[in-house]
């Protein structure tokens, strides 16, 4: 039994050592993913502002937003909280999400946890913001944000299958100030 745990610890060995003679190293990784995410700068800070999104029965749920995004692991992906208040001051929803750029696989990406779900959904830059995009079965919802002269306005369109697509969310907010987070107050050494 040794001889075979030990021969297939070398042959796992062995595998590891040529796949990481063809892969970057981390110094080299991190820099692509910092330079592809450069161009997303404008998002970082604290923003509030109004926000809706229609509920399942049609209704429009108005809240007011607030984001807080940031640069973290070196500026290799950016971390984003959005939390919507109702008009009482009660958080009625929360998100957390981190946009990456995958370096084996050329592509950004956003990977997002919201109301119970999480997932990873398509993520492009634009000249002026950024898109994306949940599918689900039956539809999928796009989302398109600008981010110009300290306002980020994101609207959201929801395809379902045989329907006509329709506007389905809109956040326009102001950026409020700094944030220090992800960054703030790491963990100390003792």
């Amino acid at each position: 039994m040794r001889a075979i745990t030990a021969g297939l610890l070398a042959l796992l060995a062995c595998a590891g050592l040529a796949q990481a003679q063809h892969m970057p190293g981390p110094e080299k990784l991190i820099a692509e993913q910092r330079e592809k995410l450069a161009p997303l700068k404008a998002m970082d800070g604290a923003w509030r502002g109004p926000a809706w999104v229609l509920q399942a029965d049609g209704s429009k749920k108005n809240l007011i937003q607030a984001e807080r995004i940031g640069p973290f692991l070196d500026g290799s992906v950016k971390v984003l909280e959005g939390r919507g208040y109702d008009a009482d001051g009660r958080v009625n929803f929360n998100a957390f999400g981190i946009v990456y750029y995958d370096s084996y696989r050329k592509a950004y990406g956003l990977r997002s946890f919201a109301q119970g779900r999480g997932g990873d959904f398509k993520f492009e830059p634009t000249a002026d913001g950024y898109a994306w995009e949940v599918s689900f079965p039956g539809g999928r919802v796009n989302y398109v944000a600008t981010i110009r002269d300290g306002k980020l306005r994101e609207v959201g369109h929801t395809t379902l299958d045989g329907k006509p697509t329709f506007q389905s969310f809109e956040m326009n907010l102001e950026r409020v100030g700094d944030t220090d987070w992800p960054l703030g107050t790491p963990i100390p050494q003792k």
